[in-house]
């Protein structure tokens, strides 16, 4: 239960740290809706992605991983869809950046904050 606690606050702040860097990704709301959003990303993270990876797999290996980019990009704009009052991103390209960024940033902070090192 910690674990999961610890990725989503991770995740959480990953997603506002990107929200906050990046122009094209809005967020209208407070902590609350930054928590929930990042809740529905990490819950899609966690069921489509492997469906995902699974489908695309042939084009996984074949781009030597970086296909895996496309298909966070996508969870993103799934996230996107779910909150479209609140949650905007406004194009393919800043949702990929996004994408990256936090990709980043949840492993650093993951990598800090592992159970190992505490």
């Amino acid at each position: 239960m910690r674990s999961f606690l610890v990725h989503w606050i991770v995740l959480t702040i990953a997603v506002g740290i990107t929200t906050w860097l990046l122009p094209g990704i809005h967020i209208e709301g407070d902590f609350g809706r930054l928590a929930m959003i990042s809740a529905v990303l990490g819950l899609l993270m966690t069921v489509l992605k492997p469906l995902l990876l699974l489908l695309t797999c042939p084009l996984v290996l074949v781009t030597l991983g970086l296909f895996e980019v496309i298909i966070n990009t996508l969870l993103l704009y799934t996230t996107a869809w779910f909150f479209s009052g609140s949650f905007q991103i406004d194009n393919f390209w800043w949702a990929l950046l996004a994408s990256l960024i936090i990709s980043l940033i949840s492993m650093v902070l993951n990598k800090i904050l592992s159970e190992d090192s505490l």
